[in-house]
């Protein structure tokens, strides 16, 4: 199977496209120049609230919305590692070892968070769960520190393997190994990539993460309480980190300081494999040339499509997400029970592709067409069973109820991945009545003389790829005749509505036109 990533960097986020066999499987956003409380993130908070109720505090740790805490997130260490933080912020001057501070009682699981925090306290903390719609970010006071093969965990001084690594054998292998290689005082989890690689690999990736965790406590002694300790990976190398295998083809991304980034960064893990990344230098928008901005807009609406003229209704809910399979008008069986099994056959595929693609979390409830062969119902779950397999999010998937319906439960450490499809008409803003097409041209013309005389030339017209093919039509077409005047370059964006048009300059930067003192007074008026 080949595997791709493709990654689109813009001023305001970066937006990750994983293809597999040239489909398009998963779609990260990760916004730019402000905090975004990823996963991974360590900050020192400050408590907040005490919900003995809920057995929680929320905690501030710099977000609008107060962070959530439960008490069986705290970790059974976690007195101990209360114990490290305050003599490590009482005393600025010495950095205190971790396997030198004394152990204190292990917390239960049956305790009350009432007696191991009260309002005012400081703690550490780190992110679980980003904040998704009203909700502030999920918290843990266990401090984790995420490699490729391993992650390291203060306080906790053991070694523990993934169970997916089925030989015995090699279990042993990689925990007598660890446990020789690993610092006191600190536990190690062995992820699955770890098998079978050799030890010089695995300790100089110890070293780092141990590095990591040794920065984090030399921030921490600097800084006061609600603050920004340490900040995870980007979501980029973050999904590089958890994905990457030699099956990858190419790792194309159009910005240098992020190509230069994640070489580094295979440098390390996989120093063979950095030739895959690529640097893409052309006018044409990232997204357009692989496809990805097509398949983001008929895989990302509220109707999808599948194989034999089927098609999904997708819809959300505060409580859940709702799949609904429809056959459409096309029978591939006279006999409905057959026909219905195999149309839900295909959409399963679908339906764990959408799952992926969306990265939906929670409760998801999907209506598939009713079969009552006990038979099929079973050969259905089990299939679902199959595809989900390959999901790295933990999921759970009961067998159909009598009603038809099949329960999904997801993990959701993200918010869902939302586009909108459905495109607003740039000219008459969705009232119904446009300007005459043949005006559009004459204005389009008169943008450019006006961007020329503001930026000169060496312009980027970015249209939609029907204007584009319009302005590319005859012999001595527009686009010709505006690039020998004005040094515009037309270039065709997927992206963009019928007549929206934005102009860029040479570094990719977008370009406007200032508002006049008219307008500005106006806008004022309006405000």
């Amino acid at each position: 199977m080949k595997s791709e990533l493709i990654v689109d960097v813009s001023p305001q986020e970066i937006a990750i496209a994983l293809t597999e066999d040239d489909r398009l499987m998963e779609v990260n956003r990760e916004k730019r120049g402000v905090d975004t409380f990823a996963v991974g993130n360590i900050y020192y908070g400050r408590v907040k609230k005490i919900m003995p109720a809920l057995n929680a505090a929320f905690v501030d740790v710099g977000h609008e919305k107060e962070a959530f805490l439960h008490y069986l997130d705290l970790g059974t260490e976690f007195l101990t590692q209360q114990k490290y933080v305050t003599k490590l912020v009482s005393d600025r001057r010495r950095i205190p070892e971790i396997h030198k501070i004394e152990r204190q009682p292990a917390c239960g699981k049956e305790g009350q968070i009432a007696d191991y925090l009260k309002v005012g306290d400081t703690i550490l903390v780190q992110v679980t769960k980003e904040p998704i719609n009203s909700k502030g970010p999920r918290l843990s006071a266990e401090i984790s520190i995420t490699g490729r093969n391993f992650v390291l965990i203060p306080f906790i001084d053991k070694v523990m393997v993934s169970s997916k690594i089925s030989s015995n054998a090699e279990k042993g292998r990689l925990k007598q190994l660890v446990q020789s290689i690993k610092p006191q005082g600190f536990g190690v989890i062995v992820r699955t990539v770890a098998k079978d690689k050799r030890v010089a690999e695995l300790d100089n990736e110890l070293r780092v993460l141990v590095k990591r965790w040794e920065d984090s406590v030399r921030t921490l002694q600097r800084k006061e309480p609600v603050s920004l300790i340490s900040e995870e990976l980007g979501r980029t190398i973050g999904i590089i980190r958890d994905i990457f295998s030699p099956n990858f083809q190419s790792i194309h991304v159009n910005d240098k300081e992020v190509y230069e980034e994640i070489k580094q960064y295979l440098d390390l893990i996989a120093p063979e494999s950095s030739k895959v990344v690529k640097l893409h230098t052309g006018d044409q928008p990232i997204f357009d040339k692989f496809d990805i901005t097509r398949q983001m807009k008929t895989g990302l609406g509220r109707t999808v499509g599948f194989k034999k003229g089927g098609y999904l209704i997708m819809d959300k809910t505060e409580a859940l997400f709702s799949i609904d399979v429809n056959s459409g008008s096309k029978k591939l069986f006279e006999d409905q029970e057959q026909n219905a099994f195999h149309f839900n056959m295909l959409a399963a595929d679908e339906i764990v592709h959408q799952l992926r693609l969306r990265d939906i979390g929670g409760i998801i409830v999907v209506d598939f067409i009713d079969m009552d062969d006990k038979a099929n119902q079973q050969a259905l779950y089990d299939r679902m069973r199959e595809l989900m397999d390959n999901d790295r999010a933990k999921h759970n998937i009961l067998p159909l109820s009598k009603f038809g319906l099949m329960q999904i439960t997801r993990q959701r450490v993200r918010p869902a991945v939302e586009m909108q499809v459905m495109e607003t008409c740039p000219t008459c803003l969705g009232k119904g009545k446009v300007q005459p097409s043949i005006l559009f041209t004459d204005q389009l013309k008169e943008q450019i003389e006006t961007m020329k005389q503001l930026y000169g030339r060496g312009l980027r017209l970015h249209v939609h790829p029907y204007i584009y093919a319009y302005l590319s039509k005859g012999m001595w077409s527009m686009k010709k005749q505006w690039r020998c005047k004005y040094g515009v370059h037309t270039i065709e964006n997927q992206s963009l509505g019928m007549l929206e048009t934005h102009f860029y300059n040479r570094k990719g930067e977008a370009l406007t036109i200032p508002a006049t003192d008219e307008e500005n007074k106006a806008s004022e008026k309006q405000n």
